[in-house]
């Protein structure tokens, strides 16, 4: 396979990960979607934010995501490789090579109490870890370990293809699973989230782990006002992350980066046009929704909670005590 120049601008001297990314090397095309390998030097980050983070550490196996979440706030972090146009982030994703290997040589540096989070920019189980196993193999990795706290999050229904080593890993150390559901609408869901898994298969892969004993929840994220935000959607998440016997369920507000409200904006004038002139209003200078409404989708959250008897911390909930903060940030960002 040759390399393949995805950088404008080729007289311009490139470095750090955009130098790294321009190195690449196709691994597959399709579905307006090109995956390419990716050279890098760590696995494990540092978190290191001024806001309060629930974890010390963070993992992303892939740079850039599939599933084309149209509200996803992570596409700023293809500028880092310079690539200029949000809608790269999910059509040109990288997939990071020898990760299991960096890893193991990265792992001495996480002390006891430190959680790590695998899946906090883009989804550790987008298509293309069917054939390339990368998180899989750096669970196996985990499982090598004890006295670990880690936590994944997802998306995807494939994460229950890797169960067997999840238990191996629950044995010596703290693992749990978020799942992310926006929606139960399916139809919603599919124009949200274009080409993520179904809501139902989801939480079907859900159910799954729980059964195997696995720690698993459902984090209801974005809340989009106007769009899945009713009293009516949101019992239907609870009531389902419920039914399929999640050990918490909680749920972050929208939250619009500049770079996120490019594909947003956009979609929203074409599929929700009545809620253009509100959404401008309540971004035009902020990235976050006012405290009010936060404080509101808490307190329905923790109504539904108490009459579904189920509980709001997840495997996070050592740092997580508040939804009012923007906990899509806390896990995300």
């Amino acid at each position: 396979m040759s390399s393949l120049p995805l950088l404008p601008e080729s007289g311009t001297r490139l470095v750090g990960i955009a130098r790294l990314a321009s190195q690449g090397e196709s691994v597959r095309q399709g579905h307006e979607v090109e995956y390419f390998t990716m050279p890098v030097r760590s696995l494990l980050n540092r978190c290191v934010s001024r806001r309060q983070m629930p974890f010390t550490w963070t993992i992303n196996p892939y740079r850039g995501c599939e599933f084309a979440c149209k509200y996803c706030y992570a596409r700023y972090t293809h500028e880092f490789m310079e690539m200029r146009n949000a809608i790269e982030f999910e059509q040109k994703i990288y997939a990071k090579q020898h990760a299991a290997d960096l890893l193991r040589q990265e792992i001495r540096k996480v002390k006891t109490g430190e959680q790590i989070a695998i899946g906090t920019a883009t989804d550790p189980y987008q298509p293309i870890e069917r054939k390339l196993e990368i998180t899989r193999a750096i669970l196996e990795e985990f499982a090598r370990h004890s006295g670990l706290e880690l936590g994944i999050v997802t998306k995807s229904a494939m994460v229950a293809r890797d169960i067997d080593v999840l238990k191996q890993i629950s044995q010596r150390n703290e693992i749990f699973v978020n799942f992310t559901v926006t929606t139960t609408d399916e139809e919603l869901a599919r124009i949200l989230e274009p080409r993520a898994p179904r809501p139902d298969l989801r939480l079907e892969s859900l159910r799954k782990l729980r059964e195997a004993g696995i720690g698993a929840g459902v984090i209801c994220a974005p809340v989009l006002p106007g769009i899945t935000d009713s009293p009516k959607q949101l019992e239907a998440v609870v009531r389902s992350a419920a039914e399929a016997k999640a050990n918490y369920v909680y749920a972050n507000p929208l939250f619009l980066k500049p770079c996120s409200a490019a594909v947003f904006l956009p979609f929203l004038r074409e599929n929700f046009p009545q809620l253009v002139p509100d959404y401008e209003e309540r971004f035009k200078d902020r990235a976050f929704l006012p405290a009010a409404y936060r404080k509101r989708i808490s307190e329905l959250f923790a109504r539904l909670r108490e009459k579904y008897g189920i509980r709001k911390d997840s495997g996070w909930n050592k740092a997580v005590r508040s939804e009012t903060k923007d906990l899509q940030m806390s896990l995300f960002g």
